[in-house]
């Protein structure tokens, strides 16, 4: 039974978190982001081929992995946004039918992240330039906020709270990492209990 809050009307979907999720109807792609904490270390995990096991993501963006049941699941983050916008069209075509997409900010526990909201709409942002268009008005908005404030992303990471607590723990070349929108192509996905990077 569809509700006002599951977007089911729109191919590509955005909310927040395990529990977004599950507000949303199923989809049969969902795209994990998380900008500054386990998703930026599994996309740099390495070259194609490599292996992050599942027991090794940060337990919130674990917990929305566990969420999305047998759908395809990647993660994503502002660093390789496009790549995976491009696994998200590659998957479409091996099904030769239109594949509704999820995209999922994982934020802060119950803190809405910033960040989060400039990483999926990045992924939004690069599927809309590949043709997958048909988002929800939550997803466009993401899309947008990333399009619009672009340029601006290494200043507003290391501005935003997340960004600041990192700098205070001597993290700043991180956030200075995680803000460099489509430095890999890298795509981890759900492999089972791992996720293999392609």
């Amino acid at each position: 039974m569809s509700s006002a809050y599951d977007q089911s009307r729109y191919q590509v979907r955005f909310e927040w978190g395990a529990a977004g999720l599950a507000r949303l109807a199923p989809a049969e792609v969902v795209v994990v982001v998380d900008v500054l904490l386990g998703t930026t270390t599994a996309v740099d995990a390495g070259a194609a081929g490599d292996e992050v096991p599942l027991a090794s993501l940060d337990p919130a963006l674990a917990e929305v992995v566990a969420a999305a049941g047998d759908a395809v699941v990647l993660l994503a983050s502002l660093r390789n946004a496009s790549a995976v916008a491009r696994e998200v069209l590659a998957e479409q075509e091996r099904r030769a039918a239109r594949t509704s997409i999820a995209v999922i900010a994982v934020g802060d526990g119950p803190r809405f992240a910033v960040e989060d909201q400039f990483g999926a709409g990045a992924v939004i942002d690069a599927l809309t330039a590949l043709g997958i268009d048909h988002t929800s008005p939550e997803a466009a908005g993401a899309g947008e906020a990333f399009h619009g404030l672009r340029r601006a992303m290494r200043h507003l990471l290391t501005a935003s709270a997340s960004g600041q607590e990192l700098l205070d723990g001597g993290r700043r070349d991180e956030v200075l990492a995680a803000a460099e929108v489509d430095a890999v192509d890298v795509v981890p996905a759900r492999r089972g209990d791992v996720f293999a990077c392609a």
